[in-house]
């Protein structure tokens, strides 16, 4: 059945069976025509359009794409900075019944060729900036896409092998777009993970995935008391790269509540600054190295931080950095999930009248399951281990939209799913009232004469010494331990050898208070000017350890 043209509201006509009413992404936009068709989208001050010529050019998108060939169960593959082209992607393409393949452009050449030909991407939409990447990996494609050129300031000549230039081919396109009444669980978005070993895995979700994480998202958040949460009077900027798990799927969920948004383009902290001032800015979500980074940028102390929010996921959020955003006034708080699970599992609980707005444990905790999000910590045998630690094990979660599996590859996806339960990989307990702490990634707990140490634990004491701007603790190899500590520092201009001491006496002070076990003090504390990052922004840990090692 196809529904008719779509119209004012986002929704096609003549919808004829009323009960049968599928969750999917047309709906999400819909909902925010309804309430915001004035409200704006702005892109890095170089475009604004309200919600309803938002729309317009989604259905003129849409119209592009089928003319280019793309039908049900295409792949359309994005590499783009955070805009607004960006974003029509995330409806336009799921519309039609194809898969919407966000391409990480911060993989390797050769990542990033795998994920293409992996994915079997039929159409490639690519800012001008990653042209030379798509020809230097072009002649190895398996079925070369077609390509249309997305750029900001026109310029002479297009690709011999580019179909057109977005915003030209946009503006030929017809708006009048009757999109196909699709199953719910249709495919609708496609993105690659990187771990420590092999090559990327695709990760899925289908249209109703991605709705239900966007209802239950801005409910859970939404009832959060007073000026936390996100609520309709928000402005929604997102620091996160639109193609790391939707850009946290935020960009629905801004979308489906009808709230004025910013997109920032290449981040850069001058601009990010600018653009949170100007626009006065509410409500953000980044991971901890882009946070530290803004606050550390010359800018941000005349930048009235005051009524930003600003929720923290991807890594731990340190009680060094939080005390920091503090200072500044910024509402900072973690949140907790992965890219197999859409990602939202968790988020530090600011709720409980008995827990003051400035409790940093609180805040940096990884806080309270969504509604709908079924989360336990269990052994090897999958039997749950007793609230409140001290004893950890691995945290396995159950929601409505947590993806299947891996693409093309079903022994990953079994492991994934083993028990019943996806399987984080990450260690933790969970608080009697309910509060899961994570401890560790199971692949950096350190392994010391039998003891497990919690690399988090010392790198939030660590975080919280003056002049310690980034920190990671690793284990290395140890002949007669089998792993010890090594803790690596940035400190910026500081003297070092000072620096180490407040280090050292730091730790030995939460030793004496048994936040930390006494085999956790390092054995060695290593100085580096910038701390490797993986292609997200998270500290890269792997690159730490191999750096050690060939260092050694």
């Amino acid at each position: 059945m196809m529904i008719g043209s779509l119209n004012q509201t986002g929704r096609g006509n003549d919808l004829n069976d009323g009960h049968a009413y599928p969750l999917l992404i047309r709906e999400l936009l819909a909902s925010g025509l309804r309430t915001a068709s004035d409200q704006n989208i702005i892109y890095a001050d170089r475009h604004n359009a309200s919600y309803a010529e938002f729309a317009h050019r989604v259905r003129r998108l849409a119209n592009l794409l089928c003319h280019a060939g793309i039908g049900s169960h295409s792949v359309v593959a994005v590499m783009d900075w955070d805009s607004h082209r960006y974003l029509e992607c995330f409806f336009a393409v799921p519309m039609l019944g194809a898969v919407l393949h966000t391409i990480n452009f911060r993989l390797s050449a050769e990542q990033v060729l795998y994920t293409i030909n992996h994915a079997e991407d039929d159409l490639i939409l690519t800012h001008r900036d990653f042209l030379p990447l798509i020809e230097s990996i072009r002649s190895r494609l398996t079925r070369p896409p077609r390509i249309v050129l997305l750029e900001d300031d026109p310029m002479e000549g297009l690709p011999d092998y580019a179909l057109g230039e977005y915003e030209a081919m946009l503006s030929e396109a017809s708006a009048d777009f009757a999109p196909p009444d699709l199953d719910e669980n249709t495919r609708a978005t496609l993105f690659y993970t990187t771990g420590t070993t092999g090559d990327p895995k695709g990760v899925y979700y289908s249209h109703r995935q991605l709705v239900l994480h966007s209802l239950t998202v801005a409910a859970g958040l939404g009832s959060i008391p007073g000026p936390g949460g996100l609520h309709r009077d928000d402005v929604y900027m997102p620091i996160t790269p639109l193609f790391h798990v939707h850009g946290w799927g935020f960009p629905y969920i801004a979308t489906l509540l009808g709230l004025q948004q910013i997109y920032p383009g290449r981040y850069d902290p001058t601009k990010l600054l600018h653009l949170i001032a100007h626009h006065r800015v509410t409500f953000s979500h980044c991971v901890p190295t882009i946070l530290a980074m803004l606050l550390a940028a010359p800018q941000a102390a005349t930048t009235d931080l005051s009524r930003w929010r600003v929720l923290i996921g991807g890594a731990a959020l340190p009680i060094g950095l939080a005390e920091q955003a503090r200072a500044k006034g910024i509402d900072v708080h973690a949140a907790y999930g992965m890219s197999e699970t859409c990602p939202f599992l968790t988020v530090a609980d600011m709720m409980a009248p008995h827990r003051g707005r400035d409790n940093l444990p609180t805040r940096v905790a990884t806080g309270r399951a969504l509604p709908m999000v079924d989360v336990r910590v269990v052994d090897p045998s999958m039997h749950d281990l007793p609230p409140g630690g001290p004893v950890t094990g691995e945290v396995v979660a159950r929601a409505p939209w947590l993806t299947e599996g891996y693409l093309k590859n079903p022994s990953a996806s079994a492991a994934l799913w083993e028990g019943g339960y996806l399987h984080t990989s990450d260690v933790g307990y969970i608080d009697p009232d309910g509060t899961l702490h994570i401890t560790d990634r199971l692949k950096d707990v350190i392994k010391s004469g039998g003891e497990w140490i919690s690399s988090l634990a010392i790198e939030s004491v660590v975080s919280q010494v003056p002049a310690v701007t980034e920190v990671a603790a690793v284990g290395v190899p140890d002949n007669r331990w089998g792993e010890r500590p090594v803790l690596v520092l940035c400190v910026g201009a500081a003297e070092p050898s000072a620096v180490e001491a407040a280090a050292r006496s730091a730790i030995c002070e939460a030793i004496q208070s048994g936040r930390l076990s006494k085999w956790a003090s390092p054995d060695h504390i290593v100085f580096m000017p910038v701390l490797p990052k993986t292609s997200v922004g998270k500290i890269d840990k792997k690159a730490i350890r191999v750096r050690l090692a060939a260092a050694q």
